[in-house]
């Protein structure tokens, strides 16, 4: 089966990881994804170890930040402040479908190869800018990084220790959760910018900023905040509208999560571990009630959970579709069970061995997503599509490679 996305074709100008995660995206979905990297360095990423992978024979070691987010593309070396550099780009764009780039706000105008440039080449070119603030507003101009959207645009506030208890203090969270939001969300820009052009033939530029997207995953806590006049705070390991949805301790000093969403499971879970009684309390009957009470509940279910090994009291819950969890470090995530009937961890053939990743989650019943090549080393691809999608001689090839244009 051939994915979704089969027949279209990206060029992707961008770097590091929210624009190679949507460019990353696209390519498991069938798309054809030319990665144009800076000759001798290539993307930032690159060097952005320890830890190294190490291929078969005598291939140079690959990052393990930049493997994460460039399977399924083609790298290709073009010096684009160079005037041969950008036409090559201005011909691919010609034949491509979709453009990604991640510089900053303005920042490829002056080469040419902005919206406006491109777009006199090929009018049907969807064309999707990554930036940290967006393309207008007083901090257009500045450059975003995931840490600083996480606090600006309020995450940090929110996660970690509340302000009275021993560590308090806002915290990171430990992904670079503005990054994938935003490349996520790219994609979805991408593809309704798909629909529109196939209803109208129409191309278009789409603004995504790191900002913006944070600011849109704040989601319930901006409605807390909405519907009650307070900035939500800390909450460290519960959570702020549900009760008890945090970990709980066992008998061998381990936590599991216990994650209850309405009545009928807090009922259902005090009656499996011997709290009937505090089921029928007026204090907890209803979750607002759980809510309002939530350390005197919490301190009862407690003294309950340390009795119960981690393993036992998560196979009781569970089989009363009680939802019930362990805290896994990543070793143990991949050893799960459940994650290795979903196939979420892959081995993707490269030019140096297979070389490992994680699944796209998307799973269709109609096409399939692919998995074919691993992430390029640096220029592998440049002859290839050079010759393949603009028609170069081998000799006209060598003397671009000579002249140090790719």
């Amino acid at each position: 089966m051939a994915g979704p996305l089969k027949g279209v074709r990206v060029l992707d100008l961008s770097r590091v990881m929210a624009g190679p995660w949507c460019t990353q995206i696209l390519a498991d979905m069938g798309a054809e994804v030319i990665k144009i990297e800076r000759p001798v360095l290539g993307d930032d990423t690159r060097h952005w170890g320890p830890p190294w992978w190490q291929g078969e024979g005598q291939s140079p070691p690959q990052s393990a930040y930049y493997l994460s987010a460039n399977r399924g593309k083609h790298s290709v070396t073009v010096d684009i402040a160079r005037p041969e550099g950008q036409a090559l780009l201005h011909e691919l764009a010609e034949q491509c479908d979709i453009v990604v780039e991640n510089f900053k706000t303005g920042g490829l105008a002056s080469k040419r190869l902005d919206y406006a440039s491109l777009a006199a080449i090929n009018p049907a070119i969807i064309y999707c800018s990554v930036t940290g603030f967006g393309q207008t507003g007083p901090m257009a101009s500045m450059a975003g990084y995931d840490y600083l959207i996480q606090a600006q645009a309020g995450l940090m506030s929110i996660t970690g220790v509340p302000d009275d208890e021993p560590g308090a203090g806002p915290q990171r969270v430990g992904m670079a959760v503005a990054d994938l939001t935003t490349g996520m969300n790219a994609v979805i820009a991408i593809l309704g910018a798909l629909h529109h052009r196939h209803q109208t033939g129409e191309g278009q530029h789409i603004d995504m900023a790191l900002l913006d997207v944070q600011v849109s995953w704040l989601a319930n806590q901006a409605l807390n905040y909405f519907c009650s006049g307070t900035p939500p705070k800390r909450t460290g390991e519960y959570h702020p509208n549900l009760v008890p949805y945090q970990p709980f301790p066992t008998s061998g000093g381990e936590k599991v999560i216990i994650a209850i969403g309405n009545d009928g499971q807090f009922q259902r879970f005090c009656n499996a571990v011997g709290l009937a009684e505090v089921a029928h309390d007026p204090r907890f009957a209803t979750n607002p009630m759980r809510v309002q009470h939530r350390e005197a509940l919490v301190a009862i279910i407690r003294q309950v959970t340390q009795s119960f090994d981690s393993a036992a009291l998560t196979e009781l819950l569970q089989s009363i579709s009680v939802p019930c969890g362990p805290i896994q470090d990543i070793a143990q995530v991949f050893e799960d069970e459940q994650v290795k009937a979903r196939g979420m961890k892959v081995d993707v053939p490269g030019a140096f061995g297979s070389v490992p990743g994680v699944a796209n989650p998307i799973k269709y019943s109609k096409t399939s997503l692919s998995y074919t090549k691993a992430p390029p080393a640096l220029g592998e691809d440049t002859r290839d599509v050079l010759g393949r999608l603009l028609g170069k001689s081998d000799e006209a090839i060598r003397r671009l490679q000579e002249s140090g244009v790719v």
